[in-house]
Formats: C-alpha cells, structure tokens, sequence
C-alpha cells in the first residue's frame, strides 16, 4: 500500500522527550499508511539507544559537517516516500493518537493547502510567562492572525511535491521554516493552523538562551521581511508586553512572582531581536 504520511523525527540530546514521542507516533490511529523517518544530530546522550528500540522507524544519517537546518531538512525530505511530509521535533510530544489524522486533514482534504501546523501546549513544569506566550501564539489562533506572519515547523505538515520543488533556503541560519512559509504563500499557497492537533513543546529558556535565540530570530527576519528595529521602539515594545505579562499573572495567582522576571525577559528578547537584525543589515551594508 502506498505511503502517504512520512513523519520526519529531528532530534539532538532528547532522551527525556524521544521515547514518548516516538511511542504516540507509532502508535497513531489513521486512516492512511504512514512511516516514520529518524534524523538524528549527534546526539550524546541516550537518544540513539531509545530510536534504536524503535524498530519500524527508519534511521537517516545526517549530513556530514555543521549544522545547517535548511540541509538536515532538504535531506530528509529527499528520503521521504510520503506525499505528506509531517515534521515532529523529538521534544514535541503528540497528546493523543488521532494527531497525524488531525494534522494533515487539511492537506488531504483540499490542493490549495500547501501546509498546516498543531497546536503546542506547555508543559506542565512551563513558566507562566512561557504559558503565555503559547497562548498567544496558538490558542485559539486569533491573536497569531493578527502578526506580521507566524508559522511554526516543529509539529507541521507540508506537502512532498513543494518541499522538493521549493527546498529549504541552506543558507539563513535562523527561522528557515518562516522563510519556506513566506515564500509558500507568496506563490498563493495556503497554510492552516490545526488546534486540534496538538503536541506538548515549550522551553524555559535562561536569559543567555533568550538573547540567543532572539538574535538569531532578529537576523533571520531582517533577512526575510527586510525590518530595521530602533533602541526606542524595541523598549517600548518590551514595556508594552511586560504591561500584558503584568495582567495575565495577575490572573494567575500561583505564577504572579514572575512578575519580577517579565520585564528583563522582555527587554532582552526585544533587544536582542534588535542586535540580530541590525547584525545582518551590517553584513549586508545595508546601514
């Protein structure tokens, strides 16, 4: 029987995730043939030994040097037998078995849906500030509509033919799954959001982790949506989601001493997302 779902595992140091999301993926109730596809980066912990116990998905060697996530992405893809290519991070545990019925429903159900992406609940030990933004950016869907763009690839569905025909970009280091979508709609595709479908996947990222993460999502948009944020309107903005953290804790009284955490996180998420964007207009003279 042919293979219609290939679900693309990507993991790196994921032995307190791996086995439970792999467990959830093999045993999905759907109503067509799936595989499920391993790609694994080096990981040191006891990643490999926990696929290993899995024995009906099917391992790819990664590509050789650095990290790229455009190449690790292309190559799976390359070895997908699928017509739908659902990517599912290792950290991003599926809550039910009807997940991939649910996910790729849209894209089975009309050709103009080139992508779909789950709803990712926090996880229980998730911060409130964590909680929050999760919220905002599934939930409901309502507030995510209203961004410039939003898009998520840890727990997605896109379709085979246009992965092969519009790859991922290998050269943009951060957000290349904004860039693929971005690019997917301007050629008139449609992508979904599934509440639905859902998988646990949050981080409560240190303040280091944060600024890293920001910088590299700054350069990665200024790339893409061609953005130059200034000092001023990025503290504003840091002020502005403090204000909402501020009155979502107080809903929430078992998280309210965060507050004393919500406006350092905020302004170094916004000024980091500043520094990366100004980094690459810099690189590319642009200022």
């Amino acid at each position: 029987m042919k293979t219609v779902i290939s679900v693309v595992v990507r993991s790196h140091n994921d032995e307190a995730y791996i086995d439970r999301t792999l467990e959830i993926l093999t045993n999905q109730r759907c109503s067509v043939p799936f595989e499920i596809i391993s790609v694994d980066d080096a990981s040191t912990d006891r990643t490999p030994e926990i696929i290993d116990r899995f024995p009906l998905v099917r391992k790819v060697d990664r590509p050789e040097g650095k990290y790229v996530p455009g190449r690790t992405l292309n190559l799976a893809v390359a070895n997908c037998r699928g017509e739908i290519v659902v990517f599912n991070n290792a950290d991003a545990i599926p809550q039910d078995d009807s997940y991939l019925e649910r996910l790729t429903e849209p894209l089975r159900k009309s050709k103009s849906v080139c992508a779909a992406y789950a709803n990712q609940l926090p996880r229980p030990d998730a911060l409130y500030l964590v909680r929050h933004d999760h919220l905002r950016a599934f939930g409901d869907g309502k507030t995510a509509a209203k961004w410039r763009f939003f898009f998520s690839l840890a727990a997605s569905a896109l379709r085979r033919e246009e992965l092969t025909h519009y790859p991922f970009s290998e050269t943009i280091r951060y957000s290349e799954d904004v860039e693929w979508a971005v690019r997917a709609v301007a050629r008139g595709g449609k992508i979904c959001y599934v509440p639905e479908a859902r998988v646990e996947h949050s981080h409560n990222y240190t303040l280091r982790e944060l600024n890293k993460r920001f910088r590299g999502e700054g350069e990665a948009d200024a790339e893409i949506f061609d953005i130059s944020p200034n000092w001023f309107g990025s503290v504003a903005r840091a002020g502005k989601d403090f204000m909402r953290d501020a009155i979502y804790l107080a809903g929430h009284p078992a998280g309210y001493g965060e507050i004393f955490l919500a406006f350092p996180r905020r302004l170094v998420q916004k000024l980091a997302y500043r520094h990366g964007a100004l980094d690459y207009r810099r690189s590319k003279k642009l200022c």
